[in-house]
């Protein structure tokens, strides 16, 4: 009776072998990954690296056996990447349009898109410049080069050229500019410029009172405040109206409720676009971030999550 329970053991363990072999040999590139441990390269938007750091380092925290390596780049070479293979996992601002889908479909794939997050695009300016409110509309005439000096939009003002500086001529944001802004139109103003990261759009303003700087949201949250009703000290956050004058009365800055009510007029949908034909680690992550564990890191970082109950609240302030 021993011998027999031992054989089959034996048996067991070797079919279980022989089915892990099986599901090895059809990775023919070599992945080894799981849902929830190996390692990965996968490609974001450099404008989300902020939040996109905090949740690889907690899903790192809860599946030791993960390794997460993070390639931040543009909007345009994450998706190459994905489209050749090079990566599994594009973290970006839009979903997949009709011919990208197509090309996978084509080769027999079957390409998935995650909604995580909602983001404010923010403008923001020099701590001097008190000139903080501006509409859709003259955002629209910088663009175009119809507005190039501060007093084209603000009548009286001595603060000269205005210099908007996006994060990367290739990014997100520009494209989001171009077609929800410029309605599909090129940017055509010289004295817009790119610089390489949103890191360097801050520092620019920073040091440029004529400037205005295009980044995501999710750059601006003070780490200080667990409210998120603050934002970075040394610069300031414009307040964007969807009407044609823009005063503080129809104005809003990229808070959550703002967000959350459509007050704010420029927000884009984070997505995680997958081609990951064996759901593993790259799919892993992405449902980590769209699931409740996720989404609290996502509010906790000042952006509006996709999923989970939202309680808004009156709050009267004594003074």
């Amino acid at each position: 009776m021993k011998k027999t329970t031992s054989y089959i053991l034996v048996g067991l363990i070797l079919n279980v072998l022989v089915c892990t072999s099986c599901t090895e040999s059809k990775r023919k590139d070599g992945r080894t990954d799981t849902y929830s441990s190996g390692v990965i390269t996968f490609a974001s938007d450099e404008s989300f690296s902020p939040i996109i750091e905090e949740q690889r380092e907690v899903f790192q925290s809860i599946y030791r056996e993960a390794q997460l390596i993070p390639f931040y780049t543009t909007e345009s070479e994450g998706m190459d990447s994905l489209l050749q293979g090079k990566v599994q996992l594009v973290i970006t601002s839009r979903d997949f349009k009709k011919a990208e889908k197509q090309n996978f479909i084509d080769r027999q794939f079957m390409p998935q898109s995650v909604k995580l997050a909602y983001d404010g695009l923010a403008l923001i300016v020099n701590k001097s410049n008190t000139d903080t409110c501006i509409s859709v509309k003259d955002i629209a005439k910088i663009l175009t080069g119809e507005a190039r000096k501060w007093s084209d939009l603000y009548p009286g003002s001595t603060r000269g050229d205005i210099h908007l500086v996006f994060d990367n001529k290739k990014s997100s944001t520009v494209h989001f500019a171009e077609d929800s802004i410029l309605g599909g139109k090129p940017i055509t103003n010289p004295n817009v410029v790119a610089t390489n990261k949103t890191a360097d759009v801050i520092d620019y303003v920073e040091h440029t009172p004529g400037a205005i700087g295009i980044i995501g949201s999710n750059w601006l949250n003070d780490k200080r405040d667990t409210t998120n009703l603050t934002f970075k000290k040394n610069i300031r956050t414009m307040s964007v109206s969807r009407m044609d004058k823009a005063t503080p009365a129809n104005s809003w800055k990229p808070y959550q409720y703002y967000i959350y009510n459509g007050n704010y007029p420029l927000i884009r949908t984070i997505y995680a676009l997958l081609n990951d034909p064996y759901n593993g680690l790259p799919w892993g992550f992405a449902q980590f971030i769209a699931s409740p564990k996720g989404q609290m890191i996502v509010f906790k970082s000042g952006l509006l999550p996709v999923q989970g109950d939202i309680t808004i609240r009156d709050v009267n302030i004594s003074q």
